[in-house]
């Protein structure tokens, strides 16, 4: 008789697998090693199966073709059950492991590995976030959202990420906790392969995996992580952390540089040949960017003026040190989440701070030769820790080695005083920290709680230091002219803003629901889980990556609109002649926001020609982007006879007059449809007429047409009327 689930955590950790561990460490040679493996499960098979719950039969599935069940889909397979968060850094450690596991074992060859997300955080919880989040860590195998940890409580989970090994009958095999087993897993994953394919229990049968990635549209950013402008205020630039890139734009959308993509990778080089791995945070000083090149644990620099790339610090491979002091190129670190430019004891701007997630930890990267506070000199080149003790706490101390952060993912330099600090956006912590430039002292801002070890004091809460609650904020930015430090709430889909000086923190824009609703005003803008911000325009304007959303937002601290950044590149703008032979030019997805303007039903007959006027009015204040090209597009969607060989896509470069755009109707011996509907779309460039933020506008006009039996000749004028609000 099999024992029952409380018998689970005995044996999970059990005194069997223990005697397997302990006995593992003394052997060096793989083949001992398997020798051991296969006793071990001969034990267990001697002793009878213990079986799991199988999955609740309401649970939420991602990338399959329905819910999966260990007695049927999953029978006669080696399943690797991986309890996972997406929030944490050490459950995205793992993947890589997994996704070897899966390139050297196949659903057919027996295996299949099935993410159990377990949500630390209510946001987690929602199916949405956890598809946005398998799309973004390209996840290629089968999720299940147990959103109220059914699975995790009942097998006395105890933390992330726990990998539990079944057999083909759903008998527990082994677990693993924590990150760092990948040839530990392999050994268990292979050896029970072979142990139950020679008994014949192994099954190549299908399973029923559709990859959700496979049913999406193409879009201009995937999931951008953070953005950081130049000095001047004319550059932006946008790490496109889910399409490998970084995007050098200027301050009107137009793309000036494209540095990776579209695949993931790690090389140096030419502009043109060089490749990222999910870059995050971002900072620009003249034509130097640097780069936290995330998954692939390096700090990365492109340099503009020569257009290469080179590798600053990290050995590509994720570290375990937590002391660092090596030089750059032979400092290994891990999972850098963001970067900001700082003065440490040397010339300004000498060193590079570094927000490092993986060690839970703050470090410094000195391009000058500089000083640390309680600490020895550098020299330049010199990747170091500065503050954090490496354990995952939110501890504050007045000694930076003895402060503790929690997956820290954000930064922001305030050097004058009297702040003389870093702000700290401490995700797993839900703070908003500062660490002293002069001592090293870290104290709390907002949020959390004054336990260092309590981790789930979470919320969204405005008020004052611990009273405020926060929900796992990945970004912060300080605008010295104000002395005012802005907070990318993420996953309360918030953007909020912090006095230093008081402590006070409130809710600056969105409603705390993820959404897409651009503007008009804050409040009425919603965002899903923006991951970083910086301050442009002389304390004017907010650059928002709303990561989710993959958009880059705008927002207007003088007027409080929203509006959208535009990203223009060639993949959406037309650069070749008008000629009949000239490629369509690829438009945009309409955002949500944008108006649809349903006309009256149209009647016309084949041969005749739609004759629209189109006129636009710009909010007021503003004015076209000249060097944003602006256009129209026509399209008749299930109906593309109606447009066949004729032209869909013009320019809008002058709105002080209609624009006339036509359509003809063609003569057909049968109609294919006789109700299509035209539609005509317009997307609208403009800026504020003194300068400053510039947005993208767009509106649709739908026109379903009534079309006659009888050919006819002539003309039906159509005016079609739009203006746009700020």
């Amino acid at each position: 008789m099999a024992p029952d689930i409380e018998d689970w955590s005995k044996l999970s950790g059990s005194r069997v697998q223990s005697q397997l561990d302990y006995a593992l460490e003394d052997v060096t040679a793989d083949e001992e090693k398997e020798n051991l493996v296969y006793q071990y499960l001969n034990k267990l098979d001697d002793k009878g199966d213990l079986k799991i719950p199988d999955f609740e039969p309401d649970l939420e599935w991602l990338n399959t073709e329905g819910p999966l069940s260990l007695a049927k889909e999953l029978a006669g397979k080696v399943v690797v059950l991986d309890f996972f968060t997406y929030c944490c850094i050490n459950c995205m450690h793992i993947l890589p492991d997994l996704h070897k596991l899966e390139q050297q074992h196949s659903v057919k060859d027996g295996l299949v590995v099935v993410g159990v997300h377990s949500a630390k955080f209510p946001n987690e919880r929602v199916l949405a976030n956890v598809r946005s989040a398998v799309l973004r860590y390209a996840i290629a195998h089968p999720v299940v959202n147990d959103g109220a940890a059914r699975l995790w409580q009942e097998l006395e989970v105890a933390c992330w990420p726990t990998l539990v090994l079944l057999g083909p009958r759903g008998n527990l095999l082994f677990s693993l906790v924590g990150e760092g087993h990948g040839p530990r897993l392999q050994l268990f994953a292979r050896t029970a392969l072979k142990h139950y394919g020679d008994q014949g229990l192994i099954k190549g049968h299908s399973v029923g995996i559709r990859l959700y990635r496979d049913s999406l549209p193409v879009t201009v950013l995937s999931f951008p992580g953070k953005v950081a402008v130049d000095e001047t205020g004319k550059r932006l630039v946008i790490a496109d952390t889910g399409h490998h890139r970084v995007l050098i734009v200027s301050r009107t959308g137009q793309v000036l540089r494209q540095v990776g993509g579209p695949v993931s990778g790690r090389r140096d080089g030419d502009l043109s040949e060089a490749l990222f791995n999910s870059p995050q945070g971002v900072a620009i000083r003249g034509d130097a960017v640097y780069v936290a090149d995330t998954e692939n644990h390096l700090i990365r620099k492109i340099d503009l003026s020569a257009g290469k790339v080179s590798t600053l610090a990290g050995l590509g491979t994720q570290g375990t040190d937590k002391e660092g002091g090596a030089m750059g190129p032979q400092q290994p670190i891990s999972s850098p989440w963001d970067v900001a430019l700082g003065t440490a004891g040397g010339v300004e701007n000498g060193v590079l701070w570094i927000a490092m997630a993986g060690t839970h930890q703050i470090w410094a990267l000195f391009l000058e030769d500089g000083k640390l506070p309680k600490g020895s000199d550098s020299k330049k080149g010199t990747c170091v820790r500065f503050a954090g003790s490496g354990n995952e706490e939110n501890r504050n101390n007045s000694y930076p080695h003895k402060a503790a952060f929690a997956q820290p993912s954000g930064l922001a330099p305030a050097p004058a005083e009297p702040w003389g600090c870093l702000f700290v956006a401490d995700s797993e912590s839900s703070t908003v920290r500062s660490l002293a430039l002069k001592d090293g002292a870290v104290k709390n801002i907002a949020g959390g709680e004054r336990d260092p070890m309590n981790l789930f004091a979470f919320g969204d809460t405005d008020g004052k230091g611990v009273d405020v609650k926060l929900q796992h904020p990945l970004g912060v930015a300080w605008d010295a002219q104000s002395s005012l430090l802005y907070v990318a709430d993420s996953y309360n889909h918030k953007i909020k803003v912090v006095d230093p000086k008081s402590k006070q923190c409130r809710t600056l824009a969105g409603t705390g629901e993820a959404g897409d609703t651009v503007g008009p005003g804050f409040t009425e803008s919603t965002f899903n889980e923006p991951g970083g911000l910086c301050v442009g325009d002389g304390g004017k304007l907010l650059y928002v990556a709303d990561t989710n959303n993959h958009q880059i937002r705008v927002l207007d601290l003088q007027t409080q609109t929203v509006s959208l950044f535009p990203i223009l590149t060639e993949d959406f703008v037309d650069v070749a002649s008008t000629t009949a032979a000239a490629p369509p030019r690829k438009t945009p997805k309409l955002p949500k926001s944008a108006p649809v303007v349903e006309m009256p039903p149209l009647t016309v007959a084949p041969g005749q020609t739609i004759s629209m006027e189109l006129s636009l009015a710009l909010p007021e204040g503003t004015k076209l982007t000249e060097d944003a090209p602006s256009f129209w597009s026509l399209s008749a969607e299930g109906s593309d006879w109606l447009l066949e060989s004729q032209v869909v896509t013009g320019d809008i470069s002058d709105l002080s007059r209609p624009l006339s755009v036509r359509a003809d109707v063609p003569v057909v011996t049968a109609t294919p449809d006789p109700a299509p509907t035209l539609t005509l779309a317009a997307w609208v460039y403009c800026c504020l007429s003194e300068g400053g933020a510039c947005m993208m506008k767009a509106v649709s006009f739908r026109m379903p047409l009534r079309l006659g039996s009888a050919s006819e000749q002539g003309s039906v004028p159509v005016s079609l009327v739009h203006v746009f609000q700020k």
